[in-house]
Formats: structure tokens, sequence, C-alpha cells
């Protein structure tokens, strides 16, 4: 059964991209078949997969506003079973675009709709603010991965997030559902890392990740190569972290069927 995750968090600097990157390749690894949808204008995602924003032919740009066929988008990685939706600089512009539009909160659910059965997993990628994109990307997901980086101020717009959230459920997605609070840029050398890790257990409890995502040289060189992590540096610790986090999704998933 296909599954459609955003991963969110308006603050930026959490860990989104990278996650979205590295679970995605993950997946892939487990077998899983995986689209990547990168719907922020930085297009980071693109570029850490190794493909140029401005090069490519057509972007979830030209779905969401040119009623493109998101099948004509869609790019294979070097990883088997492992595909992207690529991102361009247009998108900044998208949310205005997007206003006069028809169920404008509904333009990624339809465009979604049409490769939802081809894949295991869809992951997208949200751009680092409660915008119109992120708006349609909630609107269009199963479950949401929240990004929660052991530092200080990690708690801080949480609030926000989680009432927008709600706000969804009520009004344009009620099936939506927290996949999990994913704690990243872990350092167990330092004692805030730990009191971060402490309070998001404590405060959320079940809903936390089991797997927690260290702070990672490897992880934090890849996306200049290119690649993500596994095929950078297959051991490396961040490598290892997220692969753990594919098995965990996988495991959570097959328990709820």
């Amino acid at each position: 059964m296909s599954k459609i995750i955003a991963i969110a968090n308006q603050k930026g600097g959490v860990g989104k991209t990278t996650t979205a990157i590295n679970l995605g390749a993950s997946l892939a690894v487990l077998e899983q078949k995986i689209l990547v949808v990168d719907a922020d204008p930085q297009a980071n995602t693109t570029s850490g997969f190794g493909f140029d924003p401005q090069s490519v032919d057509s972007s979830i740009y030209e779905c969401i506003i040119d009623g493109t066929n998101p099948k004509e988008a869609i790019i294979n990685t070097k990883i088997k079973g492992l595909d992207i939706i690529p991102s361009h600089i247009d998108l900044v512009g998208a949310e205005i675009e997007m206003l006069n539009m028809k169920e404008r909160e509904y333009i990624f659910k339809k465009v979604l709709g049409i490769v939802y059965e081809d894949y295991d997993y869809i992951l997208i990628d949200c751009s680092p603010s409660l915008g119109l994109l992120t708006l349609n990307a909630l609107t269009a997901a199963d479950t949401i991965i929240i990004p929660v980086q052991c530092e200080y101020f990690a708690l801080e717009g949480l609030g926000k997030l989680l009432n927008t959230v709600k706000m969804i459920q009520n009004n344009l997605n009620k099936e939506l559902q927290i996949e999990g609070f994913l704690l990243t840029m872990y350092d167990s050398r330092l004692r805030l890392s730990n009191q971060v890790v402490e309070e998001v257990r404590t405060h959320f409890q079940s809903m936390v990740f089991e797997t927690i995502i260290q702070r990672n040289v490897r992880l934090t060189e890849a996306p200049s190569h290119g690649v993500p992590a596994i095929l950078y540096d297959a051991k490396s610790t961040g490598a290892i972290n997220y692969l753990n986090l594919g098995k965990e999704l996988i495991k959570n998933n097959e328990e709820k069927k």
C-alpha cells in the first residue's frame, strides 16, 4: 500500500532535506519503491541527488502551475527504485500564482494522485515555512515526519507547526497523522543534546522515533558530491542512522496494517 509522507518543520536547518535524501535512499536500498518530491524552492534535494535544478526539463513547478503530468517530471536517481520530482527556483513565485487557482490547497494531492500507486512511499521535502506549498504538501500527505534538531530552541516553533497540523486535520485532510518526531544533529558529548532528547521524549513519548540521527561529517559532505550518504560512505554513522530509520519506518507501518 502506498503512503505519502511530508517532511516538515518551518524552522530551517533542522535536517529536512538531509532526511528526504537519505531516508529515501535507505528505503530504496531496503527494496521499497520510492519517489522523493522536492517542494522547496531552494532545490537542495534536487542538487543533493546530483541534478542541476537550472537544467531540469520539468519540475514540481510545471506540475502544479502548468498541469504537466508528474510522470514527465520524474527522474531516476543513481539508486535502483528511487526517483525524484525535482524543484526549480521558479517555485519561489508559485505560492502567489496558486492564490487564484481553484481548490488551491489540493493541487499537490491531485498531482501526486497520478503517481500514488506506482510507489511504496512518496516523501515530500517541504520548504521551511508554513505557506501554501507546505499546506498543499500536508493536505496531500498521509503522515508527517517532523525533524527536531538536538540544539538550543529545539522546541521553539513546534507549537505553531502542531497548530497548523491540527488546522489541516480539521479543515483539509482529516486523515493526516504524525508519523513521528525525528531527533537530528545529535552529539552525545553535549549535555544540551541529551537534555533535548529527554525533553522531546518526555513531551511526545511514543511519537518520537527510536532512531536518532547523529552529527556526522560524511552526512554533510555527501550532498556536495550529489549522492546520498549511503553511496558516499555506506559505513558512516549518518548512513547507518538513516538505514536504521528506514527499517524502523517499514516495521512501524507493517505493524499498523
